[in-house]
């Protein structure tokens, strides 16, 4: 790490720097459709899905269940490829809800495939944590034999008290055992948090990130709570339950969360853009560049890098508890 804290011109550990080095070029991910669903919503839990959860799928290019991996990959290579300058490497992206919850008689077939297209050079599935059970851990680890395998868990909060409220449907314990279990099987873990939750304050985001550190996660999604038309939060949200974090509020989580993550760890994302049509709050997130802009003005302003607080205890300014 050179003596300025700067991974490729930021002064954090971007996704985009880390595939860069990997693979010698930038490389985008391309998003499929493997045909699951999720104990949340197909009555295995619950039917309602999490408090937050649309159902929608995410991203530009929503690819079709119909169609087969391979020409989903064809397919979203040539979208992503109109629009950016791009190489001839990919990311197999399994990302619409819970992409392990199925035999492996089922998701053997669809990764494989996945990874046998040339121009793919990872596969990476999106799952919960209480989907994980061991052949399926055995696929994933064998198929990180022909390919690198990265494989994204849905944590979003430590506390279970707020993981019950948003309908998560699991203990932090299951999320514990599934990272430890991924981690000795050789796979890549990324976690996904949520930052604003109903009733989570600054210091509560903070312990969640910092038990993604403390379980061996590798890399991290830092997410904006939307709320978004036609769900549960939405119903809480307008009846004023609760409020969304203000772009300057996010910020300044956002901020101390980089400080105290350590430098090897990779940042996946920084915030997120809800759907559209669907998005009710917080408004200002519709500019997405404009929030990393400035937040990238904030750290060099104030002279932040990533881990400049790492291992250190959540207290004085970084362990504040105002919303």
């Amino acid at each position: 790490m050179t003596d300025l804290r700067q991974w490729d011109g930021r002064p954090y550990h971007s996704l985009d720097y880390e595939l860069k080095k990997r693979f010698g070029e930038k490389v985008y991910k391309v998003a499929l459709e493997g045909g699951m669903t999720c104990p949340n919503r197909d009555g295995t839990l619950d039917t309602r899905g999490c408090s937050f959860c649309s159902g929608a799928g995410s991203g530009d290019f929503a690819a079709s269940k119909k169609l087969s991996i391979t020409r989903q990959i064809d397919d979203g290579i040539r979208f992503i490829s109109r629009r950016k300058q791009t190489g001839r490497r990919f990311i197999a992206y399994f990302q619409s809800f819970t992409n392990t919850y199925a035999p492996v008689e089922i998701l053997e077939p669809l990764y494989r495939e996945a990874l046998s297209h040339p121009d793919i050079v990872m596969l990476s599935v999106a799952t919960r944590p209480d989907c994980l059970p061991d052949p399926v851990i055995s696929l994933l680890a064998s198929c990180n034999k022909s390919k690198p395998v990265m494989v994204e868990l849905g944590l979003q909060t430590m506390h279970d008290t707020t993981a019950c409220q948003i309908r998560r449907g699991y203990c932090t314990k299951v999320y514990d055992t599934a990272v430890e279990s991924l981690k000795q099987a050789g796979l890549e873990v990324v976690t996904h948090v949520i930052a604003g939750l109903p009733q989570e304050n600054k210091r509560d985001f903070l312990q969640t990130v910092a038990h993604t550190v403390t379980c061996g996660s590798d890399g991290i999604k830092l997410q904006l709570l939307h709320v978004l038309e036609g769900t549960d939060l939405a119903w809480e949200y307008q009846n004023g339950m609760f409020s969304t974090l203000t772009m300057e509020e996010y910020l300044d989580w956002i901020i101390s969360a980089i400080r105290l993550l350590p430098e090897e760890m990779v940042i996946h994302r920084l915030t997120g853009d809800g759907p559209g049509e669907l998005l009710l709050a917080p408004l200002w997130s519709r500019h997405k560049r404009n929030v990393l802009n400035t937040l990238h003005r904030k750290m060099k302003e104030q002279c932040v890098f990533q881990g400049q607080t790492a291992g250190q205890p959540l207290n004085g300014k970084e362990g504040q508890n105002g919303k």
